[in-house]
């Protein structure tokens, strides 16, 4: 049976990791050549960076070009400023059939509120073709997720802190109450209320709350997709935990999916931030199987805009 790989390039507005466009409305979005896309869901507040994304990856069998085997997809997403979305309006999804080769194939996907583009996606299909050529890093040694403690387990274990300011004990209530469909274990977690720089590096273990199951490969990538965008961009600023954050944005996102996996099962996020300045970072990142398998590759660039003025220390 064939596999695809697919190559998606995508652009969009996001603010602070959330995406400003959402759908309140199901809208079963028209794809010319008689295709659908699936229709935005509701949401509550917001959208995360790759609600879009997942939606398109959701619609890999009306992109590919091939129907006559499951999808694995690799993501390349870029997302510089566009209009923000209006979250009382449906999206629309459109979709042009740029290439088709025997190999690889190109559909580009655009976004539309009020007639004007809020996301745009590019997205390349591979067949599945066998090479002499294969090699990977050396996954990182770690301890397992199982001696880890989990990110609300570490935010409870600072709010029993009798000497903890009443604003930080606020706003680590406040981290607490948000709803993450993720599974998070920090290998080595930094202190929240220290403003003493750290390398830009950091390494979780992720997985994605509930059964998924052994499904469509395309849903585990639409679930990694969401994965890859939570904390990533934060990797640039550990080097600058003084200085507070008055805007931060994706402007670029993108991922390669190279091996199976399961999202509900624990990975390990290897994040690290070769590069910043001129207002912007660069962070890349490894999602790796329990087993040593690199599975996905990640790439992003953002905004990222401080106070001139460093914070005194938390403490």
């Amino acid at each position: 049976m064939e596999r695809i790989t697919a190559k998606i390039k995508a652009t969009g507005f996001a603010t602070g990791g959330r995406e400003s466009c959402q759908a309140k409305k199901r809208v079963k979005s028209e794809v010319p050549g008689g295709g659908q896309i699936p229709p935005s869901q509701p949401q509550h507040s917001g959208e995360y960076g790759w609600h879009h994304q997942l939606r398109v990856q959701q619609a890999r069998p009306v992109l590919s070009p091939c129907r006559s085997g499951p999808l694995c997809g690799a993501p390349t997403a870029e997302r510089p400023f566009s209009v923000p979305g209006d979250p009382k309006v449906p999206v629309l999804y459109e979709v042009e059939r740029t290439r088709t080769g025997k190999s690889f194939s190109v559909r580009s996907v655009k976004a539309i509120q009020h007639g004007k583009p809020i996301f745009t996606c590019q997205a390349s299909f591979q067949l599945s073709q066998e090479s002499p050529v294969q090699h990977q890093f050396t996954m990182p040694a770690v301890p397992p997720p199982e001696e880890l403690l989990t990110h609300e387990e570490l935010i409870q274990k600072f709010l029993q802190n009798p000497n903890l300011a009443e604003r930080y004990r606020k706003h680590l209530n406040k981290i607490q109450a948000e709803n993450v469909p993720i599974d998070i274990k920090p290998v080595n977690p930094p202190n929240m209320f220290c403003s003493e720089a750290q390398e830009p590096k950091q390494l979780l273990w992720v997985r994605a709350r509930g059964y998924i199951g052994e499904t469509d490969m395309k849903l585990h990538c639409c679930v990694a997709a969401y994965i890859s965008d939570y904390a990533f961009l934060g990797t640039a600023l550990l080097p600058h935990r003084h200085h507070r954050v008055k805007f931060m944005v994706s402007l670029d996102h993108s991922m390669w999916f190279h091996a199976p996996f399961r999202a509900d099962h624990w990975m390990l996020y290897e994040c690290e931030s070769p590069w910043a300045g001129g207002c912007r970072g660069l962070v890349q990142g490894r999602l790796w199987r329990r087993d040593g398998v690199l599975a996905v590759t990640c790439v992003q660039e953002g905004v990222i805009r401080v106070e001139q003025t460093p914070n005194p220390s938390k403490l």
